[in-house]
């Protein structure tokens, strides 16, 4: 009988190793900008980063669609069908950065024009974003091999990738912030040299394991509108789902920028420690996407139900070891992303965020890898709109009364929609998954 928990933990802890250098990209890039400039130049960083969030997350299909259909072609040994969604993805992606690169003076102008902010944070938004644009092709190829790379049981590929991208992100960014002339605007060159690097690293993993696997591999057939299709309809729930994961986080990141670029640099910084919890989950999250999969794909009810007794019970224990965390060095944290004084004190209000944010968002992190594996395009959908319609009425019955905590509180409210709905569809998804 498969050890689950040692499957588990193989899956999980590359991802994890992976992610934990995410989270430390941000906190570099901000804390380079919060030691060597002002809050105008986090508030940009901020801002910029939301630009590419509006643009990179319409695509999160590219790493979560890939994900979840290739994992139930690896439980069905389905071999042709996996290099087939291969190629697939990798001609969407490289489609979407074309247009991407089509769309981005528009783009920019557009979004700048309704996000309220400062002169100088507009303006240096406006040169970030004119940088970190030429990696497109770069960013959204890496979707779709990393969700390729799980899908196939292999995490140890994408933690590769993760971690050459995220370390030559931040020695680039380093060197070429505090040690040219570029400033703070170093931090985008820094990013734009990694996604090229990373995408390097990729093709060099996928010719070294998997080039046989090529052979089976039709392009005729690969883009024919009849494979194309269950891709297509997938990708559109996780379309729709991405536009309302944006309302969420874009939405924080405009309605703190509201009350000024101090509160705007306090969300920036506050936003990056939420996400250093979730990168940790988001590793039993990847897990849970292979595994649903893949005995999904085999039509293994017995090993799934197992997997996510394991997958759960790591979920909870990772967040009440964050939860202590965040207690005891929440303010240690907002100290080592900047020195501004005004920042710092300005965070004290929401420090009590970061002690709930582990309990309350861990099942809804985990949940969302256990929909992508099932490929429950739909169900995942219709949780998030939910979400983003919680988010929204939130902030707007409470803005009046709470002010800038009214932000805060829709951000958790948000999460706590997606747990409770993924919660009551799983039975319904199960019993689909296997009639």
């Amino acid at each position: 009988m498969m050890n689950m928990n040692k499957e588990v933990l193989r899956l999980a802890v590359p991802s994890i190793l992976a992610n934990i250098t995410v989270p430390i990209v941000g906190i570099v890039d901000v804390a380079i900008a919060g030691h060597i400039s002002d809050a105008s130049a986090i508030g940009g960083i901020a801002i910029g980063t939301m630009l590419f969030d509006l643009l990179y997350w319409n695509f999160g299909f590219l790493r979560i669609g890939t994900g979840g259909m290739t994992a139930q072609a690896f439980g069905r040994g389905d071999k042709e069908e996996t290099v087939r969604i291969f190629a697939q993805s990798m001609t969407i992606a490289l489609g979407a950065a074309l247009v991407i690169w089509m769309i981005q003076w528009l783009f920019v102008n557009i979004v700048l024009g309704l996000v309220p902010c400062s002169p100088e944070v507009a303006a240096f938004a406006r040169k970030y974003f004119f940088v970190r644009i030429w990696a497109a092709p770069a960013t959204l190829s890496l979707m779709a091999f990393k969700g390729w790379f799980i899908g196939m049981q292999n995490t140890v590929a994408p933690m590769v990738c993760d971690l050459v991208v995220n370390g030559v992100n931040m020695a680039a960014s380093w060197l070429l912030a505090v040690h040219t002339p570029l400033g703070a605007l170093g931090v985008a060159y820094g990013t734009l040299i990694a996604q090229y690097t990373g995408l390097l690293v990729a093709v060099g993993l996928l010719w070294g394991r998997y080039r046989q696997l090529f052979r089976h591999l039709s392009l005729r057939s690969s883009l024919r509108w009849q494979q194309l299709k269950r891709l297509f309809v997938l990708n559109g729930n996780l379309f729709v789902r991405s536009l309302c994961f944006m309302v969420v986080y874009v939405g924080f990141t405009s309605l703190t920028s509201r009350f000024g670029d101090g509160p705007l640099a306090v969300g920036a910084i506050m936003m990056k420690i939420f996400m250093l919890f979730s990168y940790f989950i988001d590793g039993f999250a990847y897990a849970g996407e292979a595994l649903t999969g893949r005995f999904i794909g085999a039509q293994d009810r017995s090993n799934l139900r197992r997997a996510m007794r394991i997958l759960f019970a790591w979920t909870l224990g990772v967040g009440l070891v964050c939860t202590a965390v965040y207690a005891l060095s929440g303010e240690g944290m907002v100290r080592l992303m900047t020195s501004d004084v005004s920042v710092i004190e300005g965070s004290r209000p929401f420090l009590p965020w970061l002690v709930a944010m582990p309990l309350v968002s861990c099942l809804a992190f985990m949940w969302d890898g256990v929909f992508v594996g099932a490929v429950a395009g739909r169900q995942i959908r219709d949780a998030m709109i939910g979400a983003a319609v919680g988010f929204v009425l939130s902030y707007v019955a409470l803005c009046g009364t709470l002010g800038i905590q009214a932000v805060y509180v829709a951000y958790f409210v948000h999460l706590i929609v997606r747990t409770v709905w993924l919660t009551a569809a799983w039975p319904g998804t199960v019993r689909r998954c296997f009639a």
